[in-house]
């Protein structure tokens, strides 16, 4: 029995009247969720001193191509932080070489955060190694089932 049924049954004990698939499903993905995080991503990115945050603003800066930039509320829109948030973080990569702040090109009091060649680097040695563990967690479901729970997830997510 996972922490889910058990709250689910603790639950059902004390209002029957309560659905209970909700909690246990809920439940489970919040569980699925701080596992991946805290057991997974997080010793992974520390092997490259990173957190998850940080990985965060890396990634959609690889993703985005030649020349590796975006501004900084590109970048806070594509992690879902605020902007205070986001200085934060861009200030420890900044200081670790891994992105660096630009004059944007197109707007002379603007500022574009840009990838180092050691930030593209690290991000692409990371993702690599981020993508080959994420297969091996899903790999206890079959190809069909890792196609069904995605497209479940995505229908939620964009039911949310």
């Amino acid at each position: 029995m996972d922490r889910a049924e058990t709250a689910a049954n603790q639950w059902a004990r004390e209002r029957p009247d309560l659905p209970m698939l909700p909690v246990e499903t809920i439940g489970r993905l919040l569980d699925a969720a701080a596992r991946v995080t805290r057991d997974h991503m997080n010793p992974l990115l520390a092997q490259a001193d990173l957190n998850v945050g940080e990985f965060d603003v890396l990634t959609p800066l690889r993703r985005s191509g030649e020349p590796y930039m975006l501004s900084p509320t590109q970048l806070y829109e594509a992690a879902l932080i605020s902007s205070g948030g986001m200085t934060n973080r861009l200030d420890r990569l900044e200081r670790a070489g891994l992105v660096e702040r630009r004059p944007d090109p197109k707007d002379r009091r603007g500022r574009q955060i840009a990838l180092t060649a050691e930030g593209k680097r690290v991000i692409d040695e990371m993702i690599g190694r981020m993508v080959a563990m994420e297969t091996q967690m899903i790999s206890v479901l079959t190809e069909a089932e890792q196609q069904q729970l995605n497209a479940l997830l995505k229908k939620l997510l964009t039911g949310l």
